[in-house]
């Protein structure tokens, strides 16, 4: 009978030295390193679009797409890159001088991270349930799951410690507590022209 063999879960540390200066975008999940694929040109259209939105409400220097990333609780530790944040003045100025943009636990949250859902249920899982709950007890007072395939998005904003969740489709504008004065609705953002 052969042995079980164990892999070890590496650390923040670990994972920041071995996916310094590769070509290829890693995430940590639970200990382990995930490979994040290219995306689709739909999700970098989509994603750009809500960064020029965005830059209408927030500095510029608060704006981060696709190159932060946020140590997140799990069963081991995860480190998640969103395809889009808006950084506080606290995580901003945390991060400020640092040689890798890593939010980690001992810094204030950002104030929004955007998921643009890449295609397939393992995609939808990650966005949907893990990153949820992630974002959810890292204390991120926003967090917009695109969905493209579905048409719709779901603004999941900090209500007394848990996410309140609420799906916009078509031409409903959405709502959140960080821009009140918003006016764009899930099929301008998913036209992203």
């Amino acid at each position: 009978m052969t042995p079980a063999i164990s892999v070890r879960p590496i650390t923040l540390e670990q994972y920041l030295n071995q996916t310094q200066g590769l070509d290829a975008r890693y995430e940590l999940f639970n200990g382990a390193l995930l490979e994040m694929p290219p995306e689709s040109d739909e999700n970098n259209d989509i994603a750009t679009y809500l960064m020029f939105e965005l830059a209408k409400h927030f500095p510029i220097k608060r704006l981060a797409q696709k190159n932060t990333e946020i140590e997140v609780s799990g069963q081991h530790v995860s480190c998640r890159i969103p395809d889009l944040l808006v950084h506080s003045e606290g995580s901003k100025a945390a991060i400020a001088g640092t040689k890798r943009a890593t939010i980690t636990h001992d810094m204030p949250p950002p104030l929004l991270v955007v998921e643009v859902v890449s295609p397939g249920q393992a995609n939808r899982d990650r966005d949907y349930r893990y990153k949820h709950t992630e974002y959810m007890a890292r204390g991120i007072a926003e967090y917009w799951i695109v969905d493209p395939e579905l048409r719709q998005v779901t603004v999941c904003r900090w209500d007394n410690g848990m996410y309140e969740d609420r799906v916009f489709v078509k031409d409903e504008h959405i709502q959140s507590t960080l821009i009140p004065e918003w006016k764009l609705s899930p099929g301008q953002i998913l036209s992203a022209d």
